[in-house]
C-alpha cells in the first residue's frame, strides 16, 4: 500500500451541509483527513485545536463571514502560513481581490469538482507541510 500522495489535515468551512459533505467525500477519497466547520466561530476553535495543513473557507456565512474568518486566522502568527482557499458561488474579480487582501491563497467557485479540490490540496498542501 505505497502511496505517493501525502495525507493532509484539511478543514472545510461552509454553512451548507451539502457543500461540507461533498468536500469531505472528495477529500477522503484523495486520502486526506477532513475536519468540518459550519461557520467562522466553529472554524476558529477547530483551527486552534487541530492545526490543519489547509483550509477551504466559504465566503458567505452567518455571524462571521469567510473574509473575516480568513483575516483572523492569518493574523495569528501560529497559523499565518496555513493556506486558505476561499469558496464562493460568485466568480467576481472583486471577490477574488478581496480574498487575496485578507490573505487567501486561491479561490474556488462552487460547485467545485473533486479534481479541483484535490488539485488545490496538492498545490497548496505541500506549501504548509514544508512550513510545519
Amino acid at each position: 500500500m505505497s502511496t505517493t500522495t501525502p495525507t493532509f489535515k484539511v478543514l472545510v468551512i461552509d454553512d451548507s451541509n451539502t457543500i461540507r459533505r461533498s468536500a469531505e467525500i472528495f477529500l477522503k477519497q484523495g486520502g486526506h483527513e477532513v475536519l468540518l466547520a459550519e461557520d467562522g466561530f466553529d472554524a476558529l476553535a477547530k483551527v486552534n485545536d487541530y492545526q490543519p495543513h489547509l483550509i477551504f473557507c466559504d465566503i458567505l456565512m452567518p455571524r462571521l463571514d469567510g473574509y473575516q474568518t480568513c483575516a483572523i486566522i492569518k493574523r495569528n502568527a501560529k497559523f499565518s502560513e496555513v493556506p486558505v482557499i476561499m469558496l464562493s458561488s460568485k466568480d467576481g474579480v472583486f471577490d477574488k481581490a478581496r480574498g487575496r487582501m485578507v490573505g487567501a491563497q486561491d479561490y474556488l467557485t462552487k460547485p467545485f469538482t473533486k479534481d479541483q479540490l484535490l488539485q488545490a490540496v496538492q498545490q497548496f498542501g505541500t506549501v504548509s507541510q514544508g512550513a510545519a
